[in-house]
């Protein structure tokens, strides 16, 4: 008698999404991060979360609102106002949205950057959130605050730049 094949469930989105990009799946972005800082330096560092945060951030529902990350008295590294959403099903065992986390680095790692935030002016944020290899991680960035001229002359260069593409297209169409 012939054995019938299981029947497997059927693929989650998200997983086939991190399948086509080799365990890696970007979870938010942070637009703004390098319109309002310049970018002196970047780590990417694990985040301590609870099994109802991780479902929650799994199910999109994250927000950076004015997330930072600095270090505690005690030489850790924590991040700050990054808001996950209550997951529903977790009734009262689950997380507070607005806690600080934990971010884990090596200790190496966060001498240098506490000795980088010395300076005056400097500050870190994060990136990116995501998950590599099934694990949350952030991507967080050593900044500089961006004056109103800094942020003009950006958008200048940046308007140059199409220009200067939309002319080379158009040369090539021409074939001159």
């Amino acid at each position: 008698m012939a054995k019938k094949p299981e029947a497997k469930p059927p693929a989650k989105k998200f997983d086939d999404q991190a399948k086509k990009t080799g365990g890696v799946l970007e979870i938010l972005y942070n637009r703004k991060l390098r319109h309002d800082y310049a970018i002196i330096d970047s780590w990417e560092a694990g985040l301590v979360l609870m099994g109802s945060e991780v479902k929650s951030l799994r199910a999109g529902d994250v927000q950076w609102g004015d997330a930072h990350a600095r270090p505690s008295p005690d030489e850790e590294l924590w991040l700050y106002g990054l808001h996950i959403g209550e997951y529903r099903q977790a009734g009262v065992w689950g997380h507070q949205p607005q806690q600080p986390r934990k971010l884990l680095m090596h200790r190496k790692e966060i001498n240098k950057i506490i000795a980088k935030l010395a300076t005056k002016g400097l500050t870190m944020v994060p990136e990116r959130l995501l998950f590599r290899g099934g694990k949350a991680k952030v991507a967080i960035c050593l900044c500089q605050g961006k004056t109103h001229g800094d942020k003009r002359q950006d958008l200048i260069k940046r308007a140059q730049g199409r220009d200067n593409e939309r002319e080379m297209a158009q040369r090539m169409k021409r074939g001159s």
